[in-house]
């Protein structure tokens, strides 16, 4: 299906990117007006906070609720800046309604589960509010789309994507692993959605925030949310991935935002070469895949087992150290190599099993 969208008309000094920013929570009244009004007199149009939070384990602080809204609905009166927060149930969508809250965002929890974006979605009928949805904590790029498909059957038209990241065991760098490869491939799909990056849920430390930026501006992405608090370092909930309003705008001020419509010659010269490489490439695995159902063949008439775990090894090795001789990431090169014994396997599988 395809989504039926409207621009999102959001106030921003700049076509690209636009800037949602404020602290993960709203703590206190004094915080929250402290940081809006930094952030406004830096040039930020749109105020961010979480009311309601939820945490991964209870004990932790999880949001003031209704509480925290009067702030939000002061910050707008005494800065006009737009503002934003998540929502993850229909009463939820009632209060930041409410309140006059601008900007709706679903979290990744929520938009993994269909039951909790179909109560979303049914609560927004007849609304008129822009709702972003960020992708689910698994990467799933059908889920993520099923998710803004629900809510715009609801009748939203103003939309967009929020990358945020994905879960992982293995924590090193990341607190989210950003898998570019999949809001690429909703890009390539919903041409027309805006996709919005959140540095700070992805790198998980400010210290990321600003390359996690420019990562986002060169892969063409529309927006960013930061995280921006006034004394991140005291904050109730992921101080470690908050930067001062301060930091943001000296981080805002070094990106480059590189033009994603012109093209010259030259690029389309080497775009043509790009063609006839891929198209060796076929040849080439088309070749392999021949070789490889001969092997079939010979490993049916011998009656040995597909699976060779000792040649399988040796391959993913050589060849993973032969792509960093050629200047090319060794764990690139065995995944390549993974999903081409994946294909292989299959092709044998279906002659060793033909009567």
């Amino acid at each position: 299906m395809d989504l039926e969208l409207q621009p999102l008309n959001l106030p921003s000094d700049n076509p690209r990117p636009f800037v949602i920013a404020g602290p993960c929570s709203a703590e206190t009244e004094e915080q929250v007006i402290t940081t809006a009004k930094q952030l406004k007199k830096l040039g930020c149009h749109m105020f961010r906070a979480g009311i309601w939070k939820p945490r991964t384990k209870p004990g932790g602080f999880e949001g003031n609720g209704e509480a925290a809204l009067p702030w939000m609905k002061l910050v707008k009166e005494e800065t006009g800046m737009l503002t934003a927060t998540e929502v993850a149930t229909p009463e939820h969508v009632e209060l930041a309604l409410k309140y006059g809250i601008d900007i709706l965002w679903i979290g990744a929890r929520t938009s993994a589960n269909p039951f909790a974006m179909q109560a979303l979605a049914d609560s927004l009928k007849g609304v008129d509010v822009p709702v972003f949805v960020k992708n689910p904590v698994n990467p799933d790029l059908e889920l993520w789309i099923g998710a803004m498909e629900r809510i715009n059957q609801a009748g939203i038209k103003r939309m967009a994507a929020i990358h945020r990241g994905f879960s992982s065991f293995d924590k090193k760098i990341y607190r989210n692993l950003p898998m570019w490869q999949i809001p690429i491939e909703l890009r390539r799909r919903i041409p027309e959605l805006p996709i919005i990056c959140d540095p700070s849920h992805i790198g998980g430390r400010r210290e990321l925030v600003a390359p996690l930026c420019q990562q986002a501006m060169d892969l063409g992405f529309d927006g960013l949310m930061v995280e921006s608090h006034c004394s991140p370092d005291n904050a109730w909930s992921d101080a470690k991935q908050q930067v001062t309003p301060d930091v943001l705008d000296y981080i805002l001020g070094l990106l480059v935002v590189r033009d994603e419509t012109v093209t010259t010659e030259g690029i389309h010269e080497l775009r043509k070469q790009i063609d006839e490489l891929d198209n060796n490439l076929m040849d080439l695995l088309a070749k392999r895949m021949r070789v490889c159902r001969e092997i079939g063949q010979y490993k049916k008439e011998h009656n040995m087992t597909i699976l060779q775990t000792g040649r399988y090894n040796e391959i993913l090795d050589k060849r993973g150290a032969q792509g960093s001789l050629c200047g090319m990431d060794s764990d690139f090169i065995k995944e390549i190599f993974e999903h081409i014994h994946e294909e292989s396997v299959r092709q044998q599988m279906e002659i060793i099993n033909q009567k």
